[in-house]
C-alpha cells in the first residue's frame, strides 16, 4: 500500500515536470531501491520516464539509504533531507536519479486551479506565502527579543561580544602567570 502511494506521489510530480522525465528517459527498465527505515521502496523507471513498480524488489541499479528520521528533516527542505541520503550503484544512474529527486518540486498552484480556477488559486497561493514569511519574520523577532531579555534585562545568558572580551582578559591573565611562573622559577 505503501509503495502505491509512494509511486503516485512521485508519478503526479513527474507528470507535472516534463523535464525530470527526459532526464529518466534513458534509464527505462533499470530498478531503484530507496530505504528508509522502515520502508523500503523498489520501482523501475517506465518507458515514459515516470515510475512503475519493480517486479523484483531484490535487484536495484541503484540503491538510495535514507536514515530513519528523513523524514523529520523533510520540513526543513528538500535539500536537507537528501544530504543525509547516501546512494550506491550505477554511478550515471545514480547521479541524474539525485538531480531529478533533489530537484523535483510540486506545483501546488497548478493542482488548486484545476479545481477552484486559476485567479483563486494564485490569491491562495499569494496569501499562504505572505502568511508563511509572516511567521519566519515572528518567529525571527520572537528569538531576537527572547535573546534581548535573557542577556540584558534578566542576565541569565551572557552577550557575544562580553563572552569574547572575557576571553580574551582570561588569555592576558594566563599569559601574566605564565610570565610570573617562569620568573620565580630563575630565582
Amino acid at each position: 500500500m505503501a509503495d502505491a502511494v509512494f509511486l503516485a506521489a512521485l508519478n503526479h510530480l513527474l507528470a507535472q515536470a516534463d523535464w525530470a522525465r527526459l532526464r529518466l528517459l534513458p534509464f527505462a527498465g533499470r530498478p531503484v531501491r530507496l530505504e528508509m527505515p522502515p520502508f523500503v521502496f523498489s520501482f523501475m523507471i517506465a518507458t515514459d520516464g515516470r515510475l512503475q513498480d519493480n517486479p523484483d524488489p531484490a535487484t536495484a541499479d541503484v540503491v538510495i539509504r535514507l536514515p530513519a528520521d528523513a523524514a523529520f528533516l523533510l520540513p526543513l527542505g528538500q535539500d536537507r533531507m537528501m544530504a543525509q541520503a547516501t546512494v550506491a550503484g550505477n554511478a550515471e544512474f545514480a547521479t541524474e536519479l539525485s538531480f531529478v529527486l533533489r530537484h523535483l518540486r510540486w506545483d501546488i498552484e497548478e493542482d488548486l486551479s484545476t479545481v477552484i480556477g486559476d485567479i483563486a488559486a494564485h490569491r491562495i497561493m499569494q496569501g499562504a506565502g505572505t502568511l508563511a514569511d509572516w511567521q519566519r519574520r515572528a518567529a525571527t523577532n520572537l528569538a531576537g527579543n527572547v535573546t534581548e531579555y535573557l542577556t540584558l534585562e534578566r542576565p541569565m545568558l551572557v552577550p557575544t561580544g562580553e563572552l569574547e572580551t572575557l576571553r580574551d582578559c582570561i588569555a592576558r591573565l594566563n599569559e601574566g602567570l605564565d610570565d610570573a611562573e617562569r620568573r620565580l622559577t630563575r630565582l
